[in-house]
């Protein structure tokens, strides 16, 4: 007989457990995530956690599957786990079609899968706000999201100076780089995403690799140099640069009257690598860009299209919980994580029928209670009370309280006194 104890296997690379502790902290991120949401009109959807394989390399080829957690099922097909929600959400468009009433502005909150290496924020599972605007190619729908963005990180306590909205634009990068000649664009996206992380050496030589002259390399690195529309309006001659570069300057104004205008700025050095975006492209940092990209997105007009249905304008964006936790954890900005109720319910006789009574008269009115599950002296429940975060234990069999009340203890101040269930409950704030 093998009397050998098993070794329990350690937490998988790059996944967290979530304690109570750690729940109450993502909880709070989650609430704040979909009263923003909700704040702003948008719904909530969900999709299964596991797709068909194609549905994400016929969106991003089949160099996505080296990311992805995939195998085959029972049944011999290819799923793979959801890296990202926007190709469930062009799913669900395509298969509901005109019967969808458009515009409409939709959130979700998944849980998500991408298999790299795990680094500080980021990690191999994650959760990620999406909030997304099919429908409509107006560029008011960006100025939305834009203004959501900003406003929901406000709730959490940030303030302008603390993070950035910085927004690009692929149709002005799409006319300038046709503007000087460039004919084939497919290979210069993927240097432009990394030309913050080279050397600049290293970006022209990629850029030349790419088909690039000397002079369209200086050209192009000088207008993703620029800070302003200003800056912009005097490199750019062609008409669809101009419209495209228009379409950013309306965005900053109506950004600007809507009260969102500190929280955004120009950097054409984003690009975003997905290459599916046809637009506006932006990503949120911290100030000081300490911390990787607190989220990202854009317009993705042709996606639904590319999957197979007909073409649907749209634009979203997905913010991940690792950064943003480590932003407001760095800031200060994370709540308490001790558990907290509103009421211990105790009792000098251990009359534990009579702690479930007075318990569930005090849940029906609303309120969080906890009380002792087995006999225990008084100070072993008023020590329950305190890890326990109670703001006031009431007792069930004190001699002081009136007819049909009951004597309690507010313990942040010591505070004790006796009345009815009314009076009690109005000292809860």
């Amino acid at each position: 007989m093998n009397n050998l104890k098993m070794q329990t296997p350690p937490l998988p690379k790059g996944t967290r457990d979530f304690y109570p502790e750690s729940m109450r902290i993502q909880n709070y991120i989650f609430d704040t995530w979909r009263k923003a949401a909700l704040r702003f009109g948008y719904e909530e959807y969900e999709g299964p956690m596991f797709e068909h394989l194609e549905l994400y390399t016929g969106k991003s080829g089949e160099e996505i599957v080296s990311q992805l957690y995939d195998f085959k099922d029972k049944g011999d097909r290819h799923i793979a786990l959801r890296p990202e929600m926007t190709p469930t959400l062009a799913r669900l468009v395509i298969q509901k079609g005109n019967s969808l009433r458009k515009p409409f502005k939709w959130f979700s909150m998944p849980r998500l899968f991408r298999y790299e290496r795990a680094q500080k924020g980021r990690l191999r599972e994650f959760f990620q706000l999406n909030l997304d605007i099919i429908g409509t190619e107006s560029i008011y729908a960006e100025a939305d999201l834009l203004s959501a963005i900003a406003s929901m990180l406000k709730d959490f306590g940030l303030k302008d100076d603390d993070f950035c909205i910085g927004v690009s634009s692929r149709k002005l990068l799409n006319a300038y780089l046709s503007e000087i000649g460039v004919a084939d664009v497919s290979k210069v996206y993927p240097v432009l995403d990394r030309r913050l992380k080279i050397e600049k050496k290293d970006f022209y030589a990629e850029l030349a690799d790419a088909g690039l002259s000397d002079e369209q390399t200086s050209k192009l690195d000088s207008l993703m140099d620029c800070k302003s529309i200003d800056d912009v309006a005097a490199k750019i001659q062609s008409d669809e640069s101009k419209a495209a570069l228009d379409e950013i300057r309306q965005l900053f104004h109506t950004l600007e009257v809507s009260g969102a205008g500190n929280s955004v700025a120009l950097d054409l050095s984003i690009v975003r690598g997905l290459a599916y975006y046809t637009g506006i492209v932006f990503e949120v940092f911290d100030k000081g860009k300490s911390m990787r990209a607190i989220a990202g997105g854009g317009r993705y007009d042709s996606l639904t299209e590319k999957l197979g249905g007909q073409k649907v304008p749209g634009v979203g964006f997905g913010m991940g919980d690792v950064v943003l936790a480590n932003l407001l954890e760095e800031r200060g900005l994370l709540p308490s994580s001790k558990q907290s109720v509103d009421f211990f319910v105790a009792s000098f006789t251990n009359d534990l029928d009579k702690i479930f009574a007075v318990a569930s008269k005090l849940r029906n009115l609303g309120f969080n209670v906890n009380h002792p599950l087995s006999a225990a002296k008084l100070g072993k429940q008023m020590e329950q009370a305190n890890a326990q975060g109670a703001k006031i234990v009431v007792y069930v069999d004190g001699d002081k309280a009136p007819e049909g009340g009951f004597e309690y203890k507010i313990l942040a101040s010591g505070t004790s006194g006796a009345g009815s269930i009314h009076e009690i409950t109005q000292l809860v704030k």
